[in-house]
């Protein structure tokens, strides 16, 4: 062991050395006595954000009050975040809107989904889905008359082959929230689009994480959350995206106040506002919107074809490491060793993987399970080390051979 740890951490401080992201680690308020591998649940707080929020409460709201809607750009930050974010997402300028929660914007997506494929019959999600993901499914399924099939994503397009002719969407993730597989969303899409149908991608776990081609790929309609690899904290507003094409046909589900053509007229029935503004709801969260917008500049000046190259560098790396340190201990990889099929986590199984969870976060190295048995360890290119990665892998060798854990503790924490 002794031999093959002084391997790993040489390989990390030659990787570490060679990083060209290195410096953005600096644009996080990271505790130094922290390894910090869950940011695919919740990111770090980016230096950013801080002073945003003192200015949006103090000046913003405390001194220029009502008039910031105007002079502060209130009103328009839905739509100027959105744009940010859809930068990440390679969505062109106006088919991005942020605010609301990721489960609202799943629910406004597959109902404008179903009223835009309205004499089609079969709503297709993946039985694996994030539970929210297949509860709103069924919902939607529930209220237009449709019938949900639940189909893994190997297995959909021989499906669409034979029965997409009723499919009005597929509802899926390009990233498996449990093992960190990664999916091919074009030839997925192009699968549901040969039938007819349209694809919505839940890009919880993918946006800020790696290069998405929305616009190039054709994708019709996208959701996802502001608080994980986009950092903008627990609970930030959460963006939809429309492909312009379907912007002069949408009918969303919940016809708001701000998603009116004229919303200060106050008129009597609904008229949807032009484009993507139409998605809008009711008031946005202004001080989460502010939020999300400052952590997001933690992207400027980013390549996410290096964000990607890291991300696959580090993930490569941890692999080894539990390779030589973990497998003889019992644990089993189930991430996928090619990277062209993974995401930004591993995920490694072992059936005390509540216990291990919390015995590694006693020692500093913070990382989340799902049950029953799998551990995740995130990492984001912007912040994490390889060093990170090492340190991680020995603290969790020494917590086993040990048996400095509980076996049997309670399950807690989120599950995002």
């Amino acid at each position: 062991m002794t031999t093959a740890l002084a391997a790993l951490d040489e390989q990390a401080e030659r990787l570490d050395a060679d990083d060209v992201l290195a410096p953005l680690r600096d644009r996080f308020l990271l505790p130094d006595d922290v390894v910090y591998l869950d940011g695919n649940s919740l990111g770090p707080l980016p230096a950013a954000v801080p002073p945003a929020l003192t200015d949006a409460v103090s000046r913003q709201w405390g001194t220029d009050l009502i008039r910031s809607w105007n002079t502060n750009g209130w009103w328009d930050a839905p739509l100027r975040v959105g744009d940010t974010i859809g930068r990440l997402l390679g969505a062109a300028p106006g088919q991005t809107v942020a605010g609301d929660s990721t489960s609202v914007q799943l629910y406004t997506a597959l109902g404008a989904a179903a009223a835009l494929r309205p004499h089609r019959t079969l709503l297709v999600t993946d039985p694996g889905h994030f539970p929210t993901d297949r509860y709103l499914a069924q919902a939607v399924a529930d209220r237009h008359g449709l019938e949900v099939r639940r189909i893994p994503p190997a297995d959909l397009p021989p499906f669409l082959a034979a029965e997409g002719e009723r499919v009005v969407v597929i509802s899926y993730s390009p990233v498996d929230f449990r093992t960190g597989e990664l999916y091919d969303m074009r030839a997925l899409t192009e699968a549901a689009h040969r039938a007819g149908a349209l694809a919505l991608w839940d890009l919880c776990h993918a946006a800020g994480a790696l290069p998405l081609h929305l616009d190039a790929l054709g994708v019709d309609l996208a959701v996802g959350c502001g608080y994980k690899f986009l950092n903008g904290g627990p609970g930030a507003p959460a963006y939809l995206y429309v492909a312009r094409r379907h912007h002069e046909a949408l009918r969303t589900p919940l016809p708001g106040w701000t998603g009116h053509a004229d919303p200060f007229g106050l008129n009597r029935d609904y008229t949807p506002a032009p484009g993507i503004a139409r998605a809008r709801i009711g008031t946005p969260p202004i001080l989460s919107l502010l939020a999300l917008e400052a952590a997001l500049t933690a992207f400027d000046g980013v390549d996410l074809a290096q964000v990607r190259a890291k991300s696959l560098s580090l993930t490569d790396f941890f692999l080894r490491c539990a390779a030589e340190l973990l497998t003889p201990l019992g644990f089993a990889p189930v991430t996928p060793a090619d990277p062209a099929r993974r995401g930004s986590h591993v995920a490694l199984r072992h059936p005390h993987a509540h216990g291990l969870t919390q015995a590694l976060a006693d020692r500093g190295v913070i990382v989340d399970m799902r049950a029953p048995d799998l551990l995740r360890f995130g990492v984001n290119a912007l912040y994490t080390t390889h060093r990170n990665l090492v340190t991680a892998a020995r603290h969790l060798h020494a917590v086993v051979r040990t048996a400095a854990y509980d076996p049997e503790p309670p399950p807690s924490g989120p599950v995002t």
